[in-house]
């Protein structure tokens, strides 16, 4: 295969996988991240990772789980870098919130905001675990911990969710939202 043959194919695969699977990386990479914006450019950063290099022989399958791997490195090693930022963070201006049209929405937990207040290690570990139905020995090895690293950080996350449930139910037990109409 000569050069012209292999960037054809580099091409077709990288086609095929945004057309085929796009969708899905961004909904993966918006699970890290908590922000389509966000998992956007982390799914466009993976993709350039991926591909930066002509990569012949690529199936869609095998180039989803290249580009998987590489957007769960570059959040893992983007929240490294943020950390000195978080010291800071709270002067930087944040956009309000809307208002909720429905007042079931005010009762539901927001998943993204609450996994948002995970550490990026215990954010990849639950998504890893509960979206990517990874086993814990999996998830381990997609990281590059143990696993009794990768169990602390699943209780550790598991924990800090389990609170803002908690705290939830508190509420709705407080206003009677919680009511159920057994007929």
């Amino acid at each position: 295969m000569d050069a012209a043959e292999r960037s054809n194919d580099w091409q077709g695969t990288i086609t095929r996988l945004v057309a085929e699977r796009g969708e899905a990386l961004v909904r993966y990479a918006t699970l890290l991240t908590g922000d389509p914006d966000d998992a956007t450019d982390l799914v466009q950063d993976a993709l350039v990772k991926t591909f930066g290099r002509l990569r012949a022989g690529l199936t869609v399958t095998s180039a989803e789980a290249y580009v998987r791997r590489a957007i769960l490195t570059t959040h893992i090693d983007g929240g490294r870098r943020r950390s000195r930022w978080r010291r800071i963070a709270h002067l930087a201006a944040t956009a309000e919130p809307e208002p909720s049209t429905t007042p079931q929405t005010d009762s539901r937990i927001d998943l993204h905001g609450e996994l948002a207040r995970l550490s990026p290690r215990e954010r990849a570990c639950i998504v890893l675990r509960y979206y990517e139905d990874l086993k814990v020995d999996d998830v381990a090895d997609w990281l590059g911990i143990s696993s009794g690293a990768t169990k602390r950080y699943l209780s550790d996350g598991l924990a800090k969710l389990n609170v803002a449930l908690e705290s939830e139910r508190r509420e709705n037990r407080t206003t009677g939202d919680d009511y159920v109409h057994r007929g």
